[in-house]
């Protein structure tokens, strides 16, 4: 089963000293398949994304930047494009991504399908694209059917496999995948995993981007206030218990999204027996 981790770009030198060891620490125990960036909020700034994957990419691990539609003209994803191309990277994750704040409309881009499409007709084979996964539907999507469609679609145009949003419930996972096989859709789709470190933090990300806290979960997490060693044990418990459910099934591999911290993603690892080292 294969590993792979999301990051996201450090704003301060202590930042990407952090991340430096962070990376170091994860890449030795679980020899990630790649290793993916993400960019700035709202898809406002690549600059530090870019800087990210070179440093990952000259480290000798696979890099896979994150690409928006937000704000994005053909133009400047061309532009993006030939730059990765020429540091060699070969693996990107295609997203819609989210307006910010005040922003009222998309570029010249207002679906991944179009953005994956666009990086086909410009790149041919040479990219591994990855696109995102609802498996409790999109926050905007107008039905779970509808939403399934949209991701079959995205699939069809060029993508080579899904990582999908994270989620609590496994279950929820594998109706997702049963759907989306229906409709003709034949590669991998990785289930992303988020530690659980902080309940407040958790709740604000869930809340904003649509992924279920079950009930039992939800009030575990208030029950401990801010016991924060009992959150992170609980947290532990339950994602670890995820996965172990996830890889019984037998999926392709799971995500981590670290947060840019290495001893939550690192524990689970040691837990199900996946360290590599």
């Amino acid at each position: 089963m294969e590993l792979s981790l999301e990051f996201f770009p450090p704003k301060t030198e202590e930042g990407a000293a952090k991340l430096r060891s962070v990376r170091e620490q994860l890449s030795r125990a679980l020899k990630p398949t790649f290793i993916s960036v993400t960019f700035g909020a709202g898809g406002s700034t690549q600059d530090g994304t870019l800087s990210t994957v070179k440093e990952i990419h000259e480290a000798g691990q696979e890099a896979a930047p994150h690409l928006s539609c937000v704000g994005s003209s053909k133009e400047k994803i061309r532009e993006l494009l030939q730059q990765y191309k020429q540091i060699g990277i070969r693996r990107i994750v295609a997203l819609r991504g989210d307006l910010p704040s005040g922003m009222g409309q998309y570029g010249e881009f207002h679906h991944a399908e179009e953005l994956v499409r666009f990086i086909r007709s410009e790149t041919d084979s040479h990219f591994h694209i990855e696109v995102a996964a609802y498996p409790e539907m999109h926050p905007q999507a107008k039905s779970m059917s509808d939403d399934i469609l949209m991701f079959a679609n995205k699939m069809k145009a060029g993508a080579d496999s899904a990582i999908t949003q994270y989620f609590f419930n496994s279950d929820a996972y594998f109706r997702f995948v049963d759907e989306a096989y229906k409709l003709g859709v034949d590669q991998p789709i990785v289930p992303g995993i988020m530690p659980i470190t902080n309940s407040t933090q958790l709740l604000r990300f869930s809340d904003a981007c649509g992924a279920e806290i079950p009930r039992w979960i939800r009030l575990r997490l208030q029950s401990f206030g801010d016991d924060s060693a009992s959150i992170k044990s609980f947290g532990l418990d339950v994602v670890t218990d995820l996965c172990d459910q996830l890889r019984v099934a037998g999926v392709p591999g799971l995500h981590f999204y670290s947060l840019n911290q290495a001893e939550t993603t690192l524990t689970i690892a040691k837990n199900l027996d996946l360290l590599k080292a």
